[in-house]
């Protein structure tokens, strides 16, 4: 069986002061079946964000090859990468990204726009805000949410469309502890229904339960 994500021989390098050049993965191995959880750590600006977005085909690598199901994002198109990628993963960015002009609810339905589906996922998106605990901030306005429940509200819009995958920046960042460990509690039961997961963190908690590990810098 194929990975569902795997990144081989990855570096990432960017152009910095004085045309020195930043490199912030160096030759990174990640394999991604699913049902398994990899969690990138390292210190703030180590680069974990980077690598999120290159295997998310938001960005491409220095070096090296990004494949998804066995199929290699360096021969595709941006066009074919993004159609691929709305099929197979959720992106959770810092901060949830929420649309503050919109409701919670709408925020949820996002994904389904494009295919003229949000009234036919109407119904999951309210039954995700409430397996996520925040079915009764369906109406609200993001500004009105906790860092907590805005983190939560993006993983269900990521979820809308049922990926096989979700990928996950520091989603447990500015929150109180037992908010991270409820966060970090229903990663593992996503994990464990099947969903394939790619989390950047450094709250140890989160890296202790992962299946494997990479750590930057």
């Amino acid at each position: 069986m194929a990975m569902l994500l795997e990144l081989r021989d990855v570096s990432i390098a960017f152009a910095g002061r004085a045309d020195r050049v930043s490199l912030v993965a160096d030759r990174l191995d990640i394999g991604l079946r699913a049902g398994r959880m990899h969690c990138v750590s390292g210190a703030p600006g180590a680069g974990k964000t980077s690598v999120l977005r290159v295997a998310a085909g938001l960005l491409r690598p220095t070096a090296g090859s990004v494949s998804w199901n066995g199929e290699e994002l360096g021969t595709l198109s941006e066009d074919a990468v993004s159609g691929r990628r709305g099929a197979l993963l959720g992106y959770v960015d810092q901060q949830g990204a929420l649309i503050d002009e919109l409701s919670v609810l709408e925020n949820v339905l996002l994904p389904a726009v494009p295919r003229r589906a949000a009234a036919a996922l109407g119904p999951r998106a309210h039954a995700l805000l409430g397996e996520l605990g925040v079915g009764e901030l369906a109406a609200l306005r993001p500004a009105e949410l906790t860092a907590a429940e805005r983190t939560r509200v993006a993983v269900a819009r990521s979820l809308l469309l049922e990926p096989p995958l979700l990928v996950l920046d520091e989603p447990t960042a500015g929150v109180g502890r037992a908010d991270a460990d409820e966060l970090i509690a229903l990663l593992l039961r996503l994990r464990d229904a099947g969903t394939s997961i790619l989390v950047a963190s450094r709250e140890q908690a989160l890296i202790d339960a992962a299946d494997h590990r990479s750590t930057l810098g």
